[in-house]
């Protein structure tokens, strides 16, 4: 554990480094519970931190911060209007986007789990180094019903993978579905664009969106669309053709459904062909939003001095879907007393 910084309201935060022999492993804060680095090697055994971020505290404080390697929540992703009904009554959440001028609220509000700070443990279970993180988010925070105990546990395993479990109970019904938001350069933070990654998803839908990125309701196959990656496609290779969605999302940014779900199950593949490095991903969630980082605009002074320009990272944020709280079409992300929340994903590394 070493020093992070400071807080905008002077509290210290932390840095616990997670870490296998051969170099392998990951660098998380408390604040946020975030994904500072992940080490991973190439086909020469050469390791590289593939994901983006800021080299102390500050950057993630930031209101402009993109979320680089977040854990967000109460729910991720969108929910239309920041409203939603819950047995029988309306809830007004802060909202802090607006695509193409619609409000909505994202990833849990301008004070999501991605802006708290976590206490933290650091231990081994097995062998393997974890860090569990524990927050507590209370009735009324960013206008959620409820007090919310989450858990979060990041684990580096010897096979190559960094996993994450999630779990959490409630006292009152509440909307839940966490996720992590790294973006990921297989090439190494700072290199080329990710235009030149594939990508596989084992999924046969997606769920469409309006202009404001909320989805329709209906989940609409991929076949014969730029959104079909069951075979491996670059990411770069339809991203801009004329597709009324790719112009709403700038790219890609959208919910896809996974065929198999339920259980730990693999859900996309992405190779970097000049470093070979290929990252799996694994999870018992229903969907994952693969955004292709359309609104980098290399303004932020990230890791090593270096900028993020537009594209240089993307994510695939295990997830279930966007507006749930307002679909009752979608699978259901509401906890209630008695029950819990458990949700895991797995990324894995190996390289070709």
């Amino acid at each position: 554990m070493k020093a992070f910084g400071l807080t905008p309201d002077g509290r210290e935060t932390h840095l616990f480094s997670l870490r296998r022999d051969g170099g392998f492993g990951a660098d998380i804060s408390d604040f946020g519970g975030t994904l500072v680095r992940l080490f991973a090697p190439d086909r020469h055994g050469e390791l590289a931190d593939v994901v983006l971020g800021f080299d102390s505290v500050r950057g993630y404080t930031q209101p402009t911060c993109p979320y680089f390697g977040s854990t967000v929540g109460r729910c991720g992703n969108r929910i239309a209007h920041g409203r939603f009904t819950l047995d029988g009554k309306t809830y007004t959440l802060a909202t802090n986007n607006a695509p193409a001028g619609i409000p909505c609220h994202l990833h849990g509000g301008p004070g999501g789990f991605d802006k708290v700070l976590w206490q933290a443990e650091q231990t081994t279970v097995g062998g393997d180094p974890v860090l569990r993180l524990r927050y507590q988010s209370r009735e009324g925070e960013e206008g959620y019903p409820g007090n919310l105990d989450v858990t979060v546990e990041f684990t580096v395993t010897a096979d190559q993978a960094l996993r994450i479990d999630y779990s959490a109970t409630t006292d009152k019904a509440t909307p839940v579905n966490l996720t992590n938001h790294a973006y990921f350069n297989l090439a190494g933070e700072g290199s080329r664009s990710v235009l030149g990654h594939v990508l596989t998803l084992n999924a046969t839908r997606y769920t469409p969106v309006n202009a404001g990125l909320i989805p329709l309701g209906e989940l609409a196959p991929v076949a014969d669309t730029p959104f079909d990656f069951r075979a491996p496609h670059t990411v770069g290779e339809r991203i801009d053709r004329p597709n009324e969605q790719l112009r709403f999302g700038a790219g890609y940014d959208h919910n896809f459904v996974l065929d198999g779900s339920g259980s730990l199950a693999l859900a996309a593949t992405v190779l970097e062909p000049l470093s070979g490095r290929e990252l799996e991903v694994l999870t018992t969630e229903p969907g994952v939003q693969f955004y292709s980082g359309n609104f980098l605009d290399g303004t932020l002074p990230g890791k090593n001095g270096h900028t993020y320009p537009r594209r240089s990272g993307l994510c695939l944020e295990t997830q279930h879907f966007p507006d749930s709280p307002n679909q009752p079409g979608f699978p259901s992300v509401i906890l209630r007393p008695g029950r819990s929340y458990r949700s895991t994903t797995v990324f894995r590394f190996k390289a070709r």
